[in-house]
């Protein structure tokens, strides 16, 4: 599957469609989230993490920049790195920051706001492009690489009608 395309009622449908992402997870995935502020972007990462396994809080990196979060992955630990770029002034920032060193084979990368650093950005794997519609969300992933692909493959979603 190279793209997907659904609506999300609420936020339950927003829930579930982080835990279907969840379990499509794999090492060294990089996913770009695209959309306006309260599109909900930070909802959808949140309710991938929880769905993954992290316990506790999931705040907005907006000041930080990055939050990482380990999880668990078939039994390994996995590393999470939430980027919200939405503050930064420049690409350079984002290179200063050394955060490029995070996208790596062992890592998952979700990024909120890639535009900002889009020349120094590592590409991504999937983009997923999030648009309020009514009550709901709009939501469509669109695989850009051979690892976007078998992630998009793996995504097992039942909107609820």
């Amino acid at each position: 599957m190279q793209h997907f395309k659904t609506h999300l009622h609420d936020e339950a449908g927003t829930a579930a469609m982080g835990a279907a992402l969840a379990r499509a997870l794999v090492p060294g995935l990089v996913i770009y989230l695209h959309g306006e502020l309260g599109a909900g972007k930070t909802a959808l990462t949140r309710a991938l993490l929880h769905a993954a396994g992290h316990a506790g809080a999931v705040k907005s990196p907006t000041y930080t920049l990055a939050e990482p979060y380990t999880v668990s992955l078939a039994g390994q630990p996995l590393h999470v790195i939430h980027f919200d770029l939405y503050r930064m002034a420049s690409p350079e920032e984002f290179l200063d920051a050394g955060f490029r060193d995070h996208f790596n084979e062992q890592n998952v990368c979700i990024v909120e706001w890639p535009e900002k650093a889009a020349p120094v950005l590592p590409s991504p794997d999937v983009d997923v492009f999030l648009t309020v519609a009514g009550a709901g969300r709009d939501i469509e992933l669109q695989a850009l690489s051979e690892q976007g692909t078998r992630c998009l493959d793996r995504l097992n979603f039942a909107p609820n009608l």
